[in-house]
C-alpha cells in the first residue's frame, strides 16, 4: 500500500540525495517509486527529432523508490512521521501521522 501520494512532501533518507527534501510530483504504484521535484537529477543524451527539436544532453528527474522516503510532518520531531489510516463517522478514510495525531494533507 502506497502512503506517499502526489503533493506530499517528502525527505529522502538513503542514497546519494539524502536528507534532501522535495514535493511528490508524480507516483508509480506498480513499480513502488515516485518522482520528486529537483532531486535525483540525471542526464539524458536526445537524438535531434524529425519534427525540428535539436538534439543534446538533457537533464530529468527520475523516480526514486519509495522505501528512500519519508513523510514530512511540519511538528514531528526530526520532521518525519509515520501514516496510518482512520475512518471518519462519514467512513471517509483519512491519512493522520503517527507521531502527532493529526491529519496529512495532499491529493
Amino acid at each position: 500500500m502506497n502512503r506517499i501520494k502526489k503533493g506530499d512532501k517528502v525527505r529522502i533518507i538513503s542514497g546519494k540525495n539524502l536528507n534532501k527534501e522535495g514535493t511528490v510530483l508524480k507516483v508509480f504504484p506498480k513499480l513502488n517509486k515516485a518522482i520528486v521535484e529537483g532531486q535525483n537529477i540525471v542526464k539524458v543524451h536526445k537524438k535531434a527529432d524529425a519534427n525540428g527539436e535539436n538534439g543534446g544532453i538533457k537533464t530529468k528527474e527520475a523516480p526514486i523508490h519509495l522505501s528512500k522516503l519519508a513523510l514530512i510532518a511540519p511538528k514531528a520531531a526530526r520532521g518525519i512521521s509515520k501514516i496510518t489510516y482512520i475512518k471518519t463517522k462519514e467512513n471517509k478514510k483519512i491519512r493522520i501521522s503517527k507521531k502527532d495525531k493529526k491529519e496529512i494533507g495532499g491529493k
